[in-house]
Formats: structure tokens, C-alpha cells, sequence
């Protein structure tokens, strides 16, 4: 959805113009045949600029003293800011949105003829990795339903609608946005998700475990999919609620998120910033967080950090005052740790500029495959936690330059590659990816019900009301999806795993080396 942005400005203004011809007529005769003659020039010289312009030949900015400013950006798809008061947005784009499917003849028909799509980031490759258990004997209906197990609902998309059968409530509304999320893709890129069905699990952790399903003897995996996995696990990742925003906690849709982040970043240069790292959350959630709080500075001991609980149920009282992720980005170092599971606050942390400090964890979500150790993050031991992280901002705090590098690149990645049109990218891949293994047509089952920006929005109230509002994509895409990586061979996936493990084991070589040497001084000293 490129587009062309040509920055041209025009004093020709014809009443500015005329009042400089009174003050000319006030002039003596000499005068007046310089001003008149000078007149002439002038005005051939706009006018022929003018038609030069216009044809394309002669850049009208540059003879003005101006540089013309042209750039090739992609159009936020975030781009309505509220429902209408009669809350038929769908009718009122027939036009962009065609009813009536017409556009699904267009599937492989670029949206834009100007721009070629670029590649997608490197992260995309690991849908072939989260879809491979199904490769070799693809999906039967079977299958898909044994994930009914814990799956929350069952999403069927037909002929460009979306459709939706319910079994249990999720947390919050995590399954709301997630289903608004779904529908908005639709818009971003009408006609073109094929036929599917799938089941999705809104819980925090992974439930199909990959023992169970190892051998011939064993019946194939069900497709389950979810906003996590681990390494123990093939529940297929996909992107949480969040990006459309969490409106229970006042956090959001991720675009709008993402700019309010880089706003606050300006306020502090990096090497202004607390020499401390930083850590705000709920640690009632999971033991590893409760044990985090150990770390914190205390009247015998200084773990360079300074962590502070959040009481979401006071937030919510206060009006979310204190919980603005925008003012948060204060310290050189934030620490990430994950809550019961992966946890949302991973982008909000990466993307405060600051050196993030990456807890080990034990989950990933569909992006952070894709980053590495001392490129993107600084790795901590989940084991010995304290210890860990005063080593780091010792370490930042005596290699500025390289801390604060670390911390922009995180925060790049996090910006330009995870932005809101590479979530619809990776859910439009993973969907394509995943209706091409289906053995069977997909059908509306008994009780499903037809979801639409309407449907969803117009019922909606507050908060929610508001978010669905501020991430309703508007306009199709003007441009293809980026395109799709091709999978890992066996020696490039090896080398990206051993390249991660061997970057954090010389994180954890040089934090065992500092307290040697620390401790050796210690026993020197009389």
C-alpha cells in the first residue's frame, strides 16, 4: 500500500498578488516601468513554471527555494477514529468493501501496480516450522476436531465472511479482540483469505504436547491455535489480543500504543536515563515474577534494579493514571519476565529504546523467534536472577555506547517490524499456510454466528467501544502481502539455534568471570 507524497508548496496567491500591484501604482514613472518590467519576468517565469510542473518537467518547489520532499511510506491500516452515530459502517462502503464476495475474484490480483511487495521479516519463516507436524499428512476434519478439547471457539471464514461458534467464555475479552482482529484483516485484505476453519484456545499456556503425538503408532496432532507455545509443545502461535487493544487495563491498540511509546522515548536521551533497571507488573501472576521481587534494592543490598508492584485494581479506581506505558521509558535498562505465560508487556518493554533485559523464559509468541541475544536483548538467568541483572547494568553502565545500541536495535525491530500491516501480513500467511493442509471443505457449523465490524462495534461500550473504533481498518491494502520466506533447511534452523544459545552463554561466561574477579578482590582486601 505504497504511496507517493509529494511535498509542494505555492505562494502564487492571487489576492497577495493584487495588493502588490496597489503599491506599485504608488511608484514614479522610472520606478514603475523597473517594477512593471520586474512584474513581467516574474509572472512569465511562474507561469512557466507552472506548465513545466504540470508536465511533469520542472520541479516548481526547487525554483521557490524549496527541496521537494518525495518518500515511499505504507498507509497505516489504523485509520477511523470512531463508529458512526448510525453505526452502519459496512453499508457505507459498499464501495471498498463489496458484499456481495466480488473481490474474491481478485485473490492473486496485486492492490497496487506500483510497488513490488517487499519480504516479509525473518520471523515469518517459523509458520512453516508451527504448521509442520501437518506437513507430510495434512489436516482432516478428525483432527480439527479433537482441539475442540480446550479450544474457546471455532472460527470458519466462507466466502469472505467470518463466522463463529462459541464453547466457554475466555478471560477478559481476550476472544472479542481476538475475533475483531480476524475481522479486520478481512478488511485489509478483502476477497482474499481462503476457505478455513480452525479452533483457537485464548488461555495463557500450550496444551498439545508434542510426547503425546511422537511415533507412527500415534493418532496426528490436533490444530490448535493460541497466542503461545514452547518448545514442548505444537500449539500453532498467533498474534494476541492486544494489538487491537486491552481495554480492561486501559492499554491501546497497538499503533496507537506504538506512537505514544516513541513520543516518550524523546523525552529522555538514553544516557540521561536512570543508570537502573526498571520493572513494573503483577507479581501475584507466576512464582518466577514473586522471586523477581527478591532483586529489588534493599537497605543491605543493591541489585542495581528498581522494581515496583502494579495494582491493576487501583489503576482502575485512579483512572489508569499510573499505568500510561508512554512514561515508562525512564530507565536505560527494562527488565522482561513472563507472567504465568508469555506475557504482553514483551513489545511495550522493547519498545522504550531502553537495553531490555530478557528474563530466560520458557514460552514465545510469533515475533521473538525472530531476534537474537545482544543484537535485539541482553539475556538473564531465570535461576539466579539477582545476581544476573546487577551484572548487566554494571555491564551497561561501563559500555554505554554498545547498551544503548542494543537498545535501539530492540526497539527498531519492535517498530518496524512488528508494527500493525506485518501482524496482518503473518496472520494472513499463517491462515493461507493453514487452509492449504485441509483435507476437507469448510462448513458453518449448527449455531455459528456471522461476526461484522457492526455485529461487534455498534454493541460495544466504553472502552471497548473505543478501541474497536481506533483499530477499524478503514481502507483495503493498496498493495500485495509482503512476501512469504521460504522455510528453514535443517542446517540453517541448527545454526539459528546454536547461534542464540552461544550468544547467551557468553553473556553468562562474562557474568561468571566479573564475580570471580569480584570476589577474588574482595578476599585480597585486608
Amino acid at each position: 500500500m505504497l504511496h507517493r507524497i509529494s511535498m509542494k508548496r505555492n505562494n502564487n496567491n492571487p489576492q497577495t498578488n493584487k495588493n502588490k500591484y496597489v503599491c506599485l501604482k504608488t511608484a514614479s514613472h522610472p520606478a514603475k516601468s523597473i517594477a512593471k518590467a520586474t512584474l513581467f519576468l516574474v509572472t512569465s517565469l511562474f507561469i512557466s513554471a507552472g506548465l513545466l510542473d504540470l508536465l511533469g518537467c520542472f520541479d516548481f518547489t526547487t525554483f521557490a527555494g524549496l527541496m521537494q520532499v518525495t518518500t515511499t511510506i505504507r498507509k497505516s491500516p489504523i485509520t477511523n477514529q470512531r463508529f458512526p452515530n448510525q453505526c452502519d459502517v459496512v453499508k457505507n462502503q459498499t464501495q471498498l468493501f463489496p458484499e456481495d464476495g466480488s473481490s474474491r475474484n481478485n485473490n492473486k490480483k496485486p492492490r497496487s501496480s506500483h510497488s513490488r511487495p517487499s519480504t516479509c521479516p525473518s520471523y515469518f519463516r517459523w509458520i512453516h516450522e508451527d504448521l509442520r507436524p501437518w506437513k507430510e499428512t495434512g489436516i482432516t476434519r478428525g483432527m480439527l476436531e479433537k482441539a475442540r478439547r480446550t479450544a474457546h471457539f471455532r472460527v470458519v471464514i466462507l466466502d469472505g465472511r467470518v463466522y463463529v461458534k462459541k464453547y466457554r467464555n475466555s478471560i477478559q475479552t481476550r476472544d472479542v479482540f481476538t475475533l475483531w482482529g480476524i475481522v479486520q484483516l478481512l478488511r485489509w485484505y478483502p476477497g482474499r483469505l481462503p476457505d478455513l476453519e480452525l479452533m483457537f484456545d485464548p488461555d495463557d499456556r500450550p496444551t498439545v504436547r508434542s510426547k503425546d503425538f511422537q511415533g507412527h503408532q500415534h493418532p496426528a496432532p490436533p490444530p490448535l491455535f493460541r497466542y503461545c507455545s514452547d518448545d514442548a509443545s505444537l500449539d500453532i502461535v498467533f498474534p494476541d489480543w492486544s494489538f487491537w487493544g486491552w481495554a480492561e487495563v486501559n492499554i491501546k491498540p497497538w499503533a496507537k500504543s506504538l506512537v505514544a511509546i516513541e513520543e516518550g522515548n524523546k523525552m529522555t536521551q538514553w544516557t540521561d536515563r536512570v543508570a537502573y533497571a526498571y520493572w513494573r507488573g503483577n507479581p501475584n501472576v507466576a512464582p518466577t515474577r514473586r522471586d523477581l521481587l527478591r532483586c529489588n534494592v534493599s537497605a543491605q543490598e543493591d541489585w542495581n534494579t528498581r522494581l515496583y508492584i502494579q495494582d491493576w485494581d487501583r489503576e482502575s479506581r485512579e483512572g489508569f493514571k499510573n499505568s500510561n506505558l508512554e512514561n515508562q521509558c525512564t530507565h536505560r535498562y527494562k527488565i522482561y519476565i513472563e507472567g504465568w505465560a508469555w506475557s504482553v508487556s514483551e513489545k511495550y518493554i522493547m519498545a522504550c529504546d531502553s537495553m531490555t533485559l530478557y528474563v530466560r523464559p520458557m514460552f514465545y509468541d510469533f515475533y521473538i523467534r525472530g531476534m537474537m541475544p545482544l543484537q535485539h536483548y541482553w539475556p538473564i538467568r531465570d535461576n539466579t536472577k539477582c545476581t544476573s541483572l546487577k551484572f548487566a547494568v554494571h555491564w551497561g553502565n561501563t559500555h554505554l555506547d554498545q547498551a544503548s545500541k542494543i537498545g535501539e536495535e530492540g526497539s527498531r525491530f519492535i517498530r518496524e517490524e512488528v508494527k500493525m500491516e506485518y501482524v496482518y501480513d503473518y496472520m494472513f500467511h499463517l491462515m493461507n499456510e493453514y487452509a492449504k493442509l485441509l483435507k476437507f471443505k469448510p462448513e458453518i457449523p449448527w449455531g455459528a454466528t456471522e461476526i461484522t465490524p457492526d455485529s461487534m462495534g455498534c454493541q460495544a461500550t466504553g472502552r471497548w467501544r473505543d478501541f474497536m473504533a481506533e483499530s477499524m481498518v478503514m481502507f483495503p491494502s493498496e498493495e500485495s502481502p509482503c512476501e512469504m520466506p521460504s522455510p528453514f533447511n535443517p542446517q540453517d534452523l541448527r545454526e539459528v539455534l546454536e547461534r542464540k544459545a552461544n550468544l547467551t552463554r557468553q553473556v553468562e561466561l562474562w557474568e561468571d568471570q566479573y564475580f570471580h574477579d569480584l570476589a577474588l578482590a574482595n578476599s585480597k582486601k585486608p
